[in-house]
């Protein structure tokens, strides 16, 4: 027997009800806002280094990005299947399901941080000598990565805690904790880089306080008494049949998230071939590139809540006017800053190094990319789709087989033909493109509204 839900403190958001589009579009602006200040948080320690340390130390902070995204992909793609979970028992009214999936999301981050703090510290230096990372910048690089992943815990919980939050429909509280976080970063980067002249290591000192803050913000709210959320220290432990649930939904999604973090950590491995300046541009090339995805994830987020409250709650016309709807503005919002940053490339790249090389490379990178951000939009707008829809092993085999396997294939044979930095970035249009393409036959071909079991809401 299921509960009514009580729908809990204003900012909470049970988009079963209402104008689709409306829903779609409240839920994501928050998220959209909060990812904003997510990359301003992420490019602080870019810019800050760059400015006041140097091109050894930016690129050293540079190739930060996708080796940690590697090392912590299975983790958090693992988290997104509980928040699949949530999202369905809420829309489905089972408050009770709703306490025992995040109490297992929260014990399962909990064991996550600290195996991930032991890979990071212990096995730094190795994953960076596989990225092919220069001697100039090998220290400056091990120890910002070490830095970072003894607190790695505070990101790790940070991302579960939020996510229980989004997966309930409530996208504001995390953008309020971000603005605050985020702003407390840059001052502490600005301090500890640009005051003291600590070195490379305090940026990643500064970030790992600055995302404990959003993390005990997060959890202050979350243990308040009376919600369909709230957290009970006492109640943290993994649930059996709900962690059976959460696998089935985040193993896929985890594999997903490592697949598209190897593909690109063995890009980056190319590209530092090709000396610091080129770890530099590419790196800061990331950082601006994180702005242009923005609409994607606040979308993808919305999209992904949105699918799976609705049908859970069975409505499945609603789930699939809702999905066009996200995909569609998803698609525009990122063509339209790909065309802003197509023309603005050369002055913002210089803003992080005005190093010509590095400009030139950075630039180049650009107008390879940039146009086809629509196409990057598409695919993890339908990729989230197929997660709301609990048929997350269809982007799983897809990003296989494409973004990782033909990917990496297709960069190994431009290096031996043609060994010219700039085919390598041509890897990312054509996969996007591929994907776009297969995508879009399953979105419209497949009955993907018949993805989640109703039996795993009555048991």
């Amino acid at each position: 027997m299921t509960e009514t839900v009580k729908r809990g403190p204003r900012g909470v958001l049970n988009m079963t009800e209402g104008n689709p589009y409306k829903m779609i579009i409240r839920f994501a602006l928050p998220v959209l806002l909060s990812q904003v200040f997510q990359q301003l948080y992420n490019t602080a320690d870019t810019y800050i280094v760059g400015k006041f340390l140097g091109t050894g130390a930016l690129a050293a902070v540079s190739s930060s990005g996708t080796l940690i995204f590697l090392i912590t992909s299975l983790f958090i793609g693992f988290a997104m299947g509980a928040g699949v979970a949530i999202s369905r028992f809420f829309g489905a009214g089972d408050n009770e399901k709703v306490s025992k999936a995040i109490h297992t999301k929260v014990a399962i981050g909990l064991i996550s941080s600290v195996i991930l703090t032991v890979i990071g510290v212990i096995f730094t230096p190795t994953f960076l000598r596989w990225m092919n990372t220069t001697e100039e910048v090998m220290p400056l690089a091990v120890q910002y990565f070490r830095y970072y992943f003894w607190g790695i815990i505070t990101n790790m919980m940070y991302n579960i805690l939020k996510g229980v939050l989004n997966s309930v429909g409530d996208s504001k509280r995390p953008l309020y904790y971000l603005i605050f976080s985020s702003l407390f970063n840059i001052g502490l980067d600005t301090l500890f880089v640009g005051v003291f002249h600590w070195g490379v290591w305090s940026a990643a000192v500064a970030t790992v306080i600055s995302q404990g803050v959003s993390c005990i913000l997060c959890l202050v709210h979350l243990m308040q008494k009376g919600h369909v959320y709230t957290l009970e220290i006492k109640k943290i432990r993994i649930d059996m049949e709900m962690l059976k649930l959460i696998i089935k939904y985040g193993i896929p999604s985890g594999v997903s998230n490592s697949v598209i973090a190897f593909a690109n950590v063995m890009v980056q491995t190319q590209i530092n071939t090709f000396g610091y300046q080129a770890m530099a541009a590419f790196g800061t090339y990331s950082k601006i590139e994180g702005f242009a995805f923005l609409p994607i994830m606040s979308f993808t987020l919305a999209i992904t809540t949105f699918v799976g409250q609705n049908l859970g709650a069975g409505l499945k016309d609603r789930a699939k006017k809702g999905s066009t709807f996200g995909i569609i503005t998803a698609v525009v919002m990122a063509e339209i800053i790909g065309l802003i940053f197509y023309f603005l490339a050369p002055f913002l790249i210089a803003l992080f190094d005005p190093t010509p090389e590095v400009v030139a490379m950075g630039v180049t990178q650009a107008r390879t990319e940039a146009l086809f951000y629509c196409m990057l939009a598409f695919s993890h707008t339908v990729a989230a789709v197929c997660r709301g829809a609990g048929k997350a092993f269809v982007p799983m085999f897809v990003q296989l087989g494409i973004w990782c396997a033909f990917r990496i294939g297709y960069i190994l044979v431009i290096m031996h033909t043609l060994g010219e930095i700039r085919y390598v970035y041509t890897a990312y249009p054509v996969t996007w493109s591929i994907t776009s393409i297969i995508f879009l036959i399953y979105f419209l071909k497949s009955n993907w509204v018949n993805g989640f079991d109703k039996k795993e809401l009555s048991q």
